[in-house]
């Protein structure tokens, strides 16, 4: 079903990195913003005449929690007509016309195989989601591999908040891949993320882990590919591309 366009007021914004910035969105209509863990929403921003060239869509990063209330964790892009219209014009207090929640990258229910959820950047958002609420809800779950890739630590999203359910769930890992800074700690790797999963993959069962790919083509392209070439079934790969 389609979803009607709301209005949405921005409550908070957070910098998180340099370049990238939390938006915490109220929707004042409804009671309960209710969506599935790796839903995205649709913004109409006032940036083109033409009305699909108004549209950026952002996965919801927060998980669903019986509030009005969500968040989106959005980089900004040199050059792209939202994000400049989102850093520069958007302020707290500011309303925004959004529609959703919509998608289908989302999680199956029971969670049966082991999970790698890998991404880069802003593409964190729906694993976020995902985790939180399996983790806030004691939902039954296998191994949970979150790998994620970027470029030095200064980049790394809910760092601290990923430790944090490390310590509340035993089968939970967040591992980061640095591919511009030498980082000696637990869970870090030194390269891409490619070669995360695939050393943890080393002998595994082809047939007991589902892998969920978010961020740019490029990354999902390659990581598709390698996944492939080791073994694993077209069907275990669920992909959301970002761009």
């Amino acid at each position: 079903m389609l979803q009607p366009w709301r209005t949405g007021k921005v409550i908070r914004i957070e910098q998180q990195t340099a370049s990238t910035r939390r938006f915490f969105i109220q929707v004042p209509e409804v009671d309960v913003f209710d969506f599935i863990p790796g839903q995205f929403v649709t913004l109409d921003l006032p940036i083109h005449e033409k009305v699909n060239k108004r549209w950026r869509s952002y996965s919801i990063a927060s998980n669903p929690d019986g509030t009005n209330i969500f968040e989106l964790c959005i980089v900004f892009l040199e050059g792209g007509l939202g994000t400049t219209y989102l850093f520069n014009e958007i302020k707290e207090g500011g309303e925004l016309t959004l529609r959703g929640p919509v998608g289908v990258f989302t999680l199956p229910q029971p969670i049966e195989k082991d999970l790698f959820l890998v991404c880069t950047g802003t593409g964190i958002a729906p694993f976020r989601s995902m985790v939180k609420n399996i983790i806030t809800h004691n939902i039954l779950h296998k191994k949970i591999h979150l790998i994620f890739g970027c470029r030095t630590k200064a980049d790394v999203l809910y760092l601290d908040e990923m430790n944090g359910l490390m310590q509340q769930d035993e089968n939970f890992i967040f591992h980061v891949a640095y591919s511009r800074e030498i980082v000696d700690a637990t869970y870090a790797y030194n390269g891409y993320v490619h070669q995360v999963y695939e050393k943890l993959c080393a002998g595994n069962n082809e047939t007991a882990a589902n892998f969920y790919l978010c961020g740019w083509r490029g990354m999902i392209d390659e990581a598709t590919k390698r996944i492939l070439d080791m073994g694993y079934d077209k069907k275990a790969i669920h992909v959301e591309i970002y761009g």
